[in-house]
């Protein structure tokens, strides 16, 4: 029927009068009427009776044709058939209002589902995660702030550190500058901070620095800047310093209270502390050099015997300006390996055997000449070259003892000096044994020298554990210039050292000084008892020899057996060199 329905009528769905309420194209297609069975009956049967109708009256109709009987339209049929479409109508308004209104409920309870599932999650998930959000998230904030706070304080004192004062010292200048203002640079630095720790160890030595560290907070004001620049090294910045009475004044009252005893544990302890002075725009016009002539200025106060401090000088200019020259020669002569040994040989007074030769560095400069080593080597050592100048020295005297040993010539053992800072580097073992492997040196043929401070030093830079390693492999151990440090006699341990070297100040004039002959007849005895050997170093007359043979010691080194020697020459002496009776005639001026 509805088939039917869409042919007998023409209906076309694309037809603009869709849109139209009055249109068939309306009725038929447009949203949402519903044909069901009832309707297309309807709209059948009324076909048929309008086909009836007009095939009677033999009229023509565009839209409907019928059959050939006739039928007659009453009000009761049109009635009947408006009924149905009213009643159609309702049925479909009345499902379309059920619809909606389930619709409409299902809508709000989608709704309110929807509201509690969000304050479910918001209660049960997003709140404890925003907890956890903003716990993160503030200690994120905190090791921010204290990775940043470390990076500019010492973690020791709380004081600045030197990479803030790098960052701000400029800033400094630049104010200074522009209010027309002097600027004073205090550098400080204890005089007995070394035998402090070798003596009563780190934690004391720590306990010193934050103390020194207060007493200088507390003596800057607001405007100045405390930094410690590393170990007991400290500065202090001092804005609008006034005149030189007025920064002299300062710098005499600051240090009379960072010289002030601290106690420790029961000990009272005496700090005892240098200072160094340059002041900007008189001295230096920027942060690096007012630095570098504080320094000098500390040293040349620490000459003059510590406790006190000393103002940057003209004098001090020009020596800054030869130590910078120095600098630069010492760097030359380490890349060009000019350093050269010389060795001084150390033999016994009872038979006059040689029992072994140290390795000194010599440095002869190509335009002045000899320069001594007690004036080069500090340079060296603020610098950092001695690692580097220290394996030059140590090469060249195990390759020079190898050829004395291939070719029969006995020297006993040669004796190198190395110092803390050699000991800390890395690879110093691996070194050491490379180069008496390439050199063909057995190890027991070789002697290190170190002085009492490298055998206090704790466990924690491995100095310790390196020379057991060295001393393992049959290298000897000698401690040198014994008496003159902080070691206590539990640290000469004969299974760490093979022997003791007495300093010369000991030894010269043993013959007139009784209390040198005391403290040599001491360590003699406290060697002999060891079971570790000894030799007194620095014996220049025939009577100081007679005094050491006295008391028993009986190996010696210095001038009255021979004075350091170039390699030819030392070659020449150990050839020479025969079985001597056992009082030996005084060897001045081996060395022309």
């Amino acid at each position: 029927n509805y088939d039917r329905l869409l042919k007998e009528t023409g209906a076309d769905p694309l037809s603009p009068a869709r849109n139209d309420p009055k249109s068939i194209e309306y009725v038929l297609f447009s949203k949402p009427f519903h044909l069901d069975y009832f309707s297309v009956g309807l709209i059948a049967n009324g076909d048929r009776l309008v086909s009836s109708f007009q095939s009677q009256l033999g009229m023509q109709s565009d839209g409907y044709k019928g059959g050939g009987e006739r039928a007659g339209l009453d009000a009761s049929v049109a009635n009947a058939t408006l009924s149905g479409y009213a009643a159609l109508g309702q049925r479909i308004s009345a499902f379309a209002n059920e619809r909606s209104g389930e619709m409409l409920d299902l809508h709000r309870t989608l709704f309110f589902a929807t509201i509690g599932v969000i304050v479910l999650v918001a209660l049960f998930i997003f709140r404890p995660m925003s907890k956890a959000i903003l716990r993160k998230t503030r200690e994120l904030v905190d090791a921010r702030n204290s990775m940043a706070f470390i990076a500019v304080h010492d973690g020791l004192t709380g004081l600045h550190n030197r990479t803030f004062l790098t960052d701000h010292f400029d800033t400094l200048i630049k104010g200074a500058h522009r209010r027309r203002e002097r600027l004073a640079v205090i550098q400080f630095d204890l005089d007995r901070f070394k035998q402090i720790n070798d003596t009563l160890g780190h934690a004391a030595g720590d306990y010193v620095l934050v103390v020194t560290a207060q007493r200088m907070r507390d003596s800057c004001r607001a405007s100045d800047l405390c930094a410690r620049l590393g170990g007991d090294e400290f500065v202090m910045i001092l804005n609008g310093a006034g005149s030189t009475e007025d920064i002299h004044a300062l710098a005499k009252r600051i240090l009379g209270e960072i010289n002030e005893p601290i106690v420790f544990q029961g000990t009272t302890i005496m700090p005892g502390a240098s200072a160094g002075i340059a002041v900007y725009p008189i001295d230096a016009d920027n942060a690096q050099d007012l630095l570098v002539h504080a320094d000098l200025a500390l040293y040349s106060a620490k000459k003059m015997g510590g406790g006190s401090f000393s103002f940057f000088s003209e004098e001090l200019r020009r020596e800054l300006d030869y130590r910078k020259q120095l600098e630069q020669d010492i760097r030359t002569a380490i890349a060009e390996r000019a350093f050269e040994v010389y060795f001084q040989p150390q033999v016994s007074l009872t038979s006059g055997k040689i029992s072994g030769i140290e390795a000194l560095v010599r440095w002869k400069h190509a335009t002045r000449g000899m320069i001594s080593p007690g004036e080069f080597i500090p340079v060296a050592e603020k610098c950092g070259f001695m690692p580097d100048i220290g394996r030059i020295v140590i090469t060249k005297a195990i390759n020079e003892a190898a050829e004395w040993d291939r070719a029969g010539i006995d020297f006993g053992r040669i004796a190198v000096n190395v110092s803390g800072t050699e000991l800390r580097e890395p690879d110093f073992d691996t070194f050491l044994f490379s180069t008496l492997e390439r050199a063909g040196l057995a190890p027991q043929k070789l002697s290190l020298e170190i002085v009492e401070s490298v055998i206090l030093d704790d466990e924690k830079t491995g100095i310790a554990a390196k020379l057991r390693h060295i001393r393992a492999a049959g290298v000897h151990l000698e401690l040198d210039d014994f008496g003159t440090g902080y070691a206590s006699l539990s640290h000469v341990n004969p299974n760490e050292i093979d022997r003791l070297k007495i300093d010369r100040r000991f030894v010269q004039n043993i013959n007139e000084n009784g209390d040198n002959t005391k403290i040599v007849r001491a360590i003699t005895e406290l060697a002999r008892g060891l079971g570790i050997s000894i030799v007194a170093e620095g014996a220049e007359t025939e009577a100081e020899l007679d005094s050491l043979m006295a008391i028993g010691c009986d190996q010696v080194q210095g001038y009255s057996i021979a004075f350091p020697m170039p390699q030819d020459k030392a070659r020449e002496w150990l050839t020479a060199r025969s079985p001597k009776k056992a009082k030996l005639k005084v060897m001045q001026g081996s060395l022309a």
